[in-house]
């Protein structure tokens, strides 16, 4: 099979686009044939080594899929030949990637896909979608009627979180650029506030006088010294970007107010955490209310281009689809 994959690990010019053999699923593995994936920041961390994890060489690079069941294997059921499934959870702890004409994915890390969902959105929100919930619901232990800010509420992430807070009764504050503020009101922020503005945090402590419950920065700025000076008692903070940040902790403002910093990544999540944040996103397909602000859809082959572009901040919020199917362009 036809596959972006990787010998060693480096830079984005060591990815090789080329032909390898085909993965065997086991008793409890599902082959798919994959339609589509895309390229997420950890994809890039991953194959440079940023972000340390078990990998095989060749390693195919890439963490989500949508597809059709190829075969199921003897110890699956709920599953078969010809579904339209979902993966958000491969190239990583031992995992090969989804970049390839077909991937072999443990069973409880594959979900249906519903009916009429546009396979290139889903395989955009996946990743983004799954982070979003993980961090309000599983890390943020967000509950109805707080308060929540999202810095960088504009991006694949942030818009996400927006939409899963708004729907989960939460208040909404958010920061983006000037001219990212309408979209962010239409997603449902009850404020949004330019992230440039010298007076950011008193524009916030003005919106949210008894403070902040849970602050989520999707930029990975992580001025933790502005922002656990804004949280409620008992408010949290989510870690989820700035692997190269090394911020100051305001730790007396921190225990003498119960406050809490939280990091996480999705690439811990359990199999039933995803699960959950699946069935979730799931039911925001089926209500047409969960998709990426703007796709661009490349042959398997342009991977390597793909992740450089991410690397340089030339993608700016779009999602970058790669396609296995030869008429688009391979």
């Amino acid at each position: 099979m036809r596959a972006a994959y990787i010998e060693e690990l480096g830079p984005a010019d060591v990815i090789r686009y080329g032909e390898i053999a085909a993965p065997r699923p086991g008793p409890t593995d599902v082959l798919v044939d994959v339609l589509a994936t895309t390229v997420n920041p950890v994809d890039t961390f991953v194959r440079s080594g940023l972000f340390p994890t078990h990998v095989d060489f060749p390693f195919v690079v890439g963490r989500d899929l949508v597809g059709t069941v190829a075969q199921a294997g003897p110890g699956v059921t709920g599953l078969r030949a010809g579904d339209r499934v979902w993966c958000n959870s491969l190239g990583h702890g031992g995992r090969q990637g989804a970049a390839a004409e077909q991937a072999v994915v443990a069973a409880d890390r594959l979900y249906r896909l519903p009916e009429g969902v546009d396979p290139y959105a889903a395989v955009a929100a996946v990743h983004p979608a799954a982070t979003a919930y993980l961090a309000l619901f599983v890390h943020g232990r967000l509950h109805v009627g707080e308060t929540l800010l999202v810095a960088g509420a504009a991006g694949n992430v942030g818009s996400a979180l927006v939409t899963m807070a708004v729907r989960a009764g939460a208040r909404v504050l958010a920061t983006a650029g000037s001219r990212d503020a309408q979209y962010c009101a239409e997603l449902g922020a009850a404020e949004v506030f330019d992230y440039r503005d010298p007076d950011l945090a008193e524009q916030i402590r003005g919106a949210a006088p008894s403070g902040i419950d849970l602050y989520l920065d999707t930029a990975g700025v992580n001025d933790l010294e502005t922002t656990v000076g804004l949280l409620a008692r008992r408010g949290r903070v989510v870690l989820l970007a700035g692997a190269r940040t090394r911020p100051v902790l305001p730790a007396g403002a921190l225990y003498m107010n119960d406050r809490s910093v939280v990091g996480f990544v999705i690439s811990h999540a359990t199999p039933d955490e995803l699960a959950e944040a699946a069935a979730y996103i799931n039911d925001l397909f089926r209500q047409g209310v969960l998709s990426p602000r703007g796709i661009e859809v490349f042959p398997l082959s342009a991977a390597a281009d793909v992740h450089a572009r991410m690397e340089k901040g030339e993608l700016r919020g779009r999602r970058a689809v790669l396609c296995t199917d030869v008429t688009a362009g391979d």
